[in-house]
């Protein structure tokens, strides 16, 4: 039996119409920070959207008031991508890095190269309370107006992490997405790819894009013997599952990329995390609506070999009446401790976006942390 529910953020509370794009990371201090996009004025994903972040310092039980975080005017900020350095010596109490986008235009006109999007960062020390200034990157992580001519682009979404591990400790890794070119069939413009930062934010570099077509939406975990695997939306829709990328180099190149036949996917997001480690390999948990043919069946899966299957499965939450067309769809995972995994997902519709603590133990009765 899973442990109750609390809803995060509502539609049409605080003078949002909608909510949506949830990322979770758990801060240095201990408390959950719950982010997502805010959107004034309807649930559209282009037009006036904040970044919004909630606290909850009883392990989810509870939420606090609605901080902006990032608020661009009447653009566009979006895709919140968070993660925490806590391997920096100038920050030895740890700093929250905040990635996100911002854009001028609706996606489909970028696309076409009438528009930009660009990378941008803010920091905070303490644990969410205060931000730092606006930090630009795209220069670094965006190939836009070059001879890769990228338009289109996007963080994770979802949390970036940081390599604990290894030849690449301390780097900074956000996966994301770009399109290249004039838009193709089937989203074929479409690729996946990352960018790190091994000094801390001081500066970034780009890996290569993953070689697979329609690569999108992407989000990655730290595996074993320096490997990173990224797992990504099949934007083309042609085989509905997900797109899963390997790097030997900490994320830099790609061994490999395969069609992972056992996590179906709707063609929507979906969020992997690294709860652990047992007998030196990663222990990876993974989440997204596990259907073919609508969003709806949030699943969370554990692996216990690195990703080469995925053997513990449950189901969190679904519409057995099929009332929603899209039900469940975003969601984003959060180690709280070594027997509690925490989703944030929206629900009904996007009306909601709410958080569902797991008890590892318990609710994956096959699992032995």
């Amino acid at each position: 039996m899973l442990r109750a529910q609390s809803v995060v953020f509502a539609s049409g509370s605080n003078s949002f119409a909608s909510f949506r794009i949830p990322a979770i990371i758990k801060a240095p201090n201990g408390d959950l920070l719950a982010f997502c996009e805010g959107r004034v004025n309807s649930s559209d994903d282009f037009g006036d959207i904040d970044i919004v972040m909630k606290r909850s310092v009883d392990g989810g039980n509870s939420w606090s008031n609605l901080q902006v975080v990032v608020d661009v005017g009447s653009l566009q900020a979006g895709n919140p991508a968070p993660v925490v350095d806590l391997l920096d010596p100038e920050h030895p109490a740890g700093r929250i890095f905040l990635f996100y986008n911002t854009g001028n235009n609706h996606e489909g006109e970028v696309r076409k190269g009438r528009g930009e999007r660009r990378v941008v960062y803010v920091t905070s020390a303490d644990n969410g309370k205060s931000w730092a200034a606006p930090v630009d990157i795209s220069a670094q992580t965006h190939r836009h107006g070059m001879a890769e001519d990228w338009r289109s682009y996007a963080n994770t979404p979802g949390h970036a992490l940081q390599l604990e591990r290894g030849k690449y400790r301390g780097r900074l890794y956000v996966a994301a997405n770009h399109s290249e070119g004039q838009p193709g069939g089937r989203f074929e413009d479409y690729r996946a790819h990352g960018f790190y930062s091994d000094d801390h934010g001081k500066s970034f570099s780009l890996s290569e894009s993953v070689g697979f077509p329609g690569g999108n939406e992407s989000i990655a975990a730290e595996l074993s013997g320096g490997r990173l695997m990224m797992n990504s939306r099949n934007q083309r829709g042609d085989k509905r599952m997900r797109i899963v990328s390997v790097s030997e180099d900490g994320g830099n190149r790609w061994a490999f990329s395969f069609f992972d036949s056992t996590l179906i996917d709707p063609v929507c997001q979906g969020s992997i995390v690294n709860i652990g480690w047992r007998d030196n390999r990663a222990v990876l948990a993974f989440s997204n609506a596990a259907t073919t043919r609508r969003r709806d069946s949030l699943m969370v899966r554990v692996s216990l070999d690195e990703g080469a299957s995925w053997k513990h499965a449950l189901l969190v939450d679904h519409d057995p009446g099929k009332k929603k067309k899209d039900y469940t769809a975003y969601s984003d995972l959060v180690l709280v401790n070594k027997n509690t995994l925490g989703v944030l997902y929206e629900r009904n519709g996007y009306q909601e976006i709410l958080y569902q603590p797991i008890r590892l133990k318990r609710d994956f009765r096959p699992f032995k942390r």
